[in-house]
Formats: structure tokens, C-alpha cells, sequence
């Protein structure tokens, strides 16, 4: 069986969606993000945008595979996985990874008792998602391939059959070509280079 290399995400931020119940309003919002760094930009912006809010609560997963998902759901002072566990079940349920979505509360006035917050929360990530666009991206393997000018018609024969994807080149005495590869044919377009006299290839995204 092969190793599964596309991963869903979106590419941009969504658009503020608005649920509400009891007086309380709930503004969800989906953004991309690669690192915890992300994470904590969007969530100060969000807190200087919403200065008047009760809550930020927040979920997130960062990786492109099962062997790497990490995540981390924020109850941010609402009961004990009221919120933060919801809106990651959002991200579990349209299978997005690399993703942050927060809801905003603005308490209303009247408690809402811990199973309207779960269905608050889960609703605002639910629209979040919804309104953003969710696009399918394939895990890559980056190599680097070094070899003497007088081999490159060698290494571009193989690059042109296998249709390669050259991400960067340098064509002189010494050259050396970085292409990018789809995790399921990785290993034998490294296998194919690793084979040639002269040629060397190493893996560039460790």
C-alpha cells in the first residue's frame, strides 16, 4: 500500500463568521499556519481586534502527515473542554491540517451551560471552515543532485522522462540541481540518481 503524500489545508484566511446564541456572540475565524510562531501573531491580532471579548479559544494542527500532526486545543477560561476540544473536532471532521481556527466569545449575559458551549464553539469552527476554501497539496521529498558540467546531459535526460519538478540550478563547472519530488515516487527517483557514476544526490528537507 502506498504512503498517503497529499494533505488538505487552505491557503488563506477565512472570512469572519458570525454564530450567536443567548445574547452571546461567537466570531470564528480559519487562518494558515506553518509554525507555533503563527499561532501566537494571529491570536495577538485577533486579542487587539477584539479587545472587549470574554474569550479567545483556539485550536490548531501543524504537520502534513499522521507520523507528524501536532496540536494543541486552548479552553481559554471556558469549562474543561468546552471550547477548544469542539473546534479541534472541526479540524479532525474536514480532515485540514496546518490550520489555526479561533472563536471569539462576547458573553451575553445569560449562561449557556457547558453542552451550548460545545455546540457554540464546534458551530463557529464549523462555519469557519466552511467558509474557507480548502485546497489538496502533495508532501514533497526536496533533493539536492551535484554532478561535473560534462554529465549533465545524463542527469537532464532522467529530469525531462520523469517529468522532475527543478526547483533551482546551477549549470557551471560544478552543477548542482535541486528538484522536488512527490513523497510515493521519492525513493526511486533517488535510487535512479544514486545509481549514476559521478552523480551524487542527498535529501535537502532534514
Amino acid at each position: 500500500m502506498t504512503e498517503k503524500d497529499t494533505y488538505n489545508t487552505i491557503t488563506k484566511a477565512s472570512p469572519e463568521v458570525l454564530f450567536k446564541d443567548k445574547n452571546s456572540k461567537f466570531f470564528g475565524y480559519a487562518f494558515p499556519v506553518n509554525t507555533e510562531e503563527d499561532v501566537k501573531s494571529h491570536l495577538e491580532d485577533l486579542k487587539k481586534q477584539h479587545h472587549q471579548a470574554r474569550h479567545w479559544c483556539y485550536a490548531y494542527q501543524l504537520g502534513k502527515s499522521e507520523n507528524d500532526y501536532s496540536f494543541r486545543a486552548n479552553d481559554d477560561g471556558e469549562p474543561n473542554n468546552s471550547a477548544g476540544m469542539p473546534i479541534y473536532g472541526q479540524i479532525q471532521s474536514f480532515d485540514v491540517t496546518n490550520i489555526l481556527i479561533v472563536v471569539v466569545r462576547y458573553f451575553g449575559g445569560v449562561k449557556l451551560g457547558v453542552s451550548g458551549l460545545i455546540n457554540a464553539y464546534r458551530t463557529g469552527a464549523q462555519m469557519a471552515l466552511e467558509a474557507s476554501k480548502i485546497v489538496s497539496k502533495t508532501i514533497n521529498i526536496e533533493y539536492s543532485i551535484t554532478f561535473d558540467y560534462k554529465n549533465m546531459n545524463k542527469v537532464m535526460r532522467i529530469v525531462k522522462e520523469k517529468n522532475l519538478n527543478v526547483i533551482k540550478q546551477t549549470l557551471e563547472l560544478n552543477c548542482e540541481l535541486n528538484i522536488s519530488v512527490r513523497l510515493n515516487e521519492a525513493d526511486s527517483i533517488f535510487e535512479i540518481f544514486d545509481r549514476l557514476y559521478e552523480i551524487e544526490i542527498r535529501t535537502l528537507n532534514d
